[in-house]
């Protein structure tokens, strides 16, 4: 009898304007009358009060509200250990901080998690992992995705632009995860989950057929990022989401003093290992262009000593995991681009 490997997805999901008003709504829907909300230190207040005010409109308790103003393991498991009795779910609400923080207490506790992002700065909402600090590094630990996932894209759009931008760059790394992931294959063995690579590069077609901040395309960029969470469930890797461009972002995260937003880091790291593939590198250029990304990394560019130093060292960021950084000295090539390409030459300095 062949093996039957069962999956969890998100059972509730509205993205549309307005959702966040509606999470009391939803909650009571799926009879989840007493809840703690770990939001964003220092949210902005109006969005607290809308929660509350939900909530508050259907009845739901939230026995307990705090702040992630500690995104260590630690202070993860002491928001665990201090969970009032008979809680009913779990809600994150903010950033990627706070939902990771969240998204893992949830997972200690066996309980239903709710993901209120409001902003869309990477796929991390809907991810089986949360970013955590442990012994003062970033860590990827496995944990629950979303019982529900409840994005409001009017709350979104209000998201300092860069955020959104910086969504946008992580989402372009689904091309390049891919094709490292094609070619761990290829030179290693490694099995490829075909159907969670096919949705994860069909959620950047998706967005690309309307590469915009605007509402509709706020909707297709949190479609996508979710559908990349889903990929990598499907598939029990990061490999539908994360190749060389990600171990090019941990090395900056690592040696800069002053790392920059995920996505944008990921976003031209994505371009450039496209043009070492060989692959997809038109496309997430006019991507790119089109939205405005390129302008607002350039605003603010990299290091390039420190660029060159992440991409070095990249390749140690994660042992036994094969990408296009594995297949050869890529160097050269790097620093050519960095020389050569318009749009890299105004972001890495």
């Amino acid at each position: 009898m062949p093996l039957v490997t069962q999956i969890g997805l998100p059972t509730i999901v509205r993205v549309k304007d307005g959702a966040l008003d509606r999470l009391g709504l939803y909650l009571s829907r799926a009879k989840l009358d007493r809840v703690v909300v770990i939001q964003s230190e220092g949210l902005i207040s109006s969005l607290t009060s809308q929660a509350r005010e939900s909530l508050q409109q259907n009845a739901i308790d939230p026995v307990d509200w705090t702040e992630a103003a500690d995104i260590s393991l630690q202070a993860a498991v002491n928001h665990f250990s201090r969970l009032p009795n008979r809680v009913s779910a779990i809600v994150g609400l903010g950033g990627g901080r706070a939902l990771d923080v969240a998204k893992y207490v949830a997972s200690l506790g066996r309980l239903p998690y709710f993901a209120v992002p409001t902003s869309l700065s990477n796929d991390g909402f809907c991810s089986p992992q949360s970013s955590l600090l442990v012994d003062g590094k970033r860590r990827s630990l496995p944990a629950t995705i979303p019982y529900g996932l409840v994005i409001d894209t009017a709350v979104c759009r209000q998201a300092p632009q860069v955020l959104t931008l910086s969504g946008v760059g992580d989402l372009v790394a689904k091309f390049t995860a891919v094709r490292d992931w094609k070619l761990a294959f290829h030179a290693c063995g490694e099995p490829v989950d075909d159907f969670a690579a096919l949705l994860s590069d069909g959620s950047v077609h998706a967005y690309m057929s309307h590469p915009a901040l605007d509402a509709s395309g706020m909707r297709l960029l949190a479609t996508a990022l979710m559908m990349n969470g889903i990929a990598m469930v499907m598939s029990g890797s990061s490999r539908p989401a994360s190749g060389s461009e990600h171990l090019i972002s941990h090395a900056l995260d690592q040696i800069c003093d002053r790392p920059k937003l995920h996505g944008l880091q990921v976003g031209v790291a994505s371009y450039m290992i496209s043009r070492l593939q060989g692959e997809n590198y038109d496309s997430i250029n006019r991507l790119f262009l089109a939205t405005g990304f390129w302008d607002a990394v350039a605003a603010d560019p990299f290091c390039k000593s420190q660029w060159l130093h992440a991409v070095r060292i990249a390749p140690s960021m994660k042992h036994s995991f094969y990408t296009v950084l594995s297949s050869r000295d890529v160097m050269p090539e790097i620093e050519a681009l960095i020389e050569s390409d318009p749009q890299i030459r105004r972001c890495i300095v």
